[in-house]
């Protein structure tokens, strides 16, 4: 019986040790496929993100600057005037509305620039009191159909757009107010 154990018994130390072993493999190889997608998934991540500043890059050349915002902003400025001048207060209200919205989309394509002496000069605390008093005013004589108040104020707002020119170290950039359309396809007498 002694003999039958010790077999037994070295058998079972041997099934131990296998399984044992079976363990520490079986927790190895998972232990092992774990570590591999993470480290898949971090260069994977990594070659996400190189990708989309790549992308984010390519978009940007696409988009105009803030100079052809602004050229619109002066075309709709300018057909608001002949708008108003023939009375024409549903086309002079939509180059109004034109014109305050790509004056926003300028601040937002460049929100902050530099002055000639290299301070900061952020451009919605200029737009920001335009819009809430000379634009306004413009608004205003557009809805009571008033030529004599909107004169006055499109004249104001010339000068609060020269002013942001000014802070802007942009002093070449005069205004005046138009001497002609700048479309000349618009008819600019209101409807009969």
């Amino acid at each position: 019986m002694e003999s039958f154990r010790r077999p037994a018994r070295a058998n079972l130390a041997l099934a131990c040790c296998l399984a044992l072993a079976a363990v520490v493999a079986a927790v190895s190889f998972q232990t092992t496929a774990q570590v591999q997608p993470a480290a898949v998934a971090v260069q994977s991540g990594t070659n996400e993100i190189a990708a989309l500043k790549a992308e984010i890059e390519q978009l940007k050349g696409k988009l105009p600057d803030q100079a052809h915002v602004m050229k619109d902003v002066g075309y709709h400025f300018a057909n608001l005037w002949f708008a108003a001048q023939k009375k024409n207060w549903p086309l002079a209200d939509f180059y109004w509305a034109e014109t305050r919205s790509h004056m926003r989309w300028a601040v937002r394509i460049i929100p902050v620039r530099k002055d000639p002496q290299g301070k900061d000069i952020h451009l919605q605390e200029i737009l920001d009191p335009i819009e809430k008093t000379t634009l306004e005013e413009i608004r205003k004589a557009i809805g009571e159909k008033d030529s004599q108040r909107f004169v006055t104020a499109y004249k104001q707002m010339l000068d609060s757009c020269y002013a942001c020119h000014l802070a802007s170290g942009k002093s070449f950039l005069t205004l005046q107010i138009p001497q002609q359309p700048e479309a000349p396809i618009i008819r600019f007498e209101p409807e009969p």
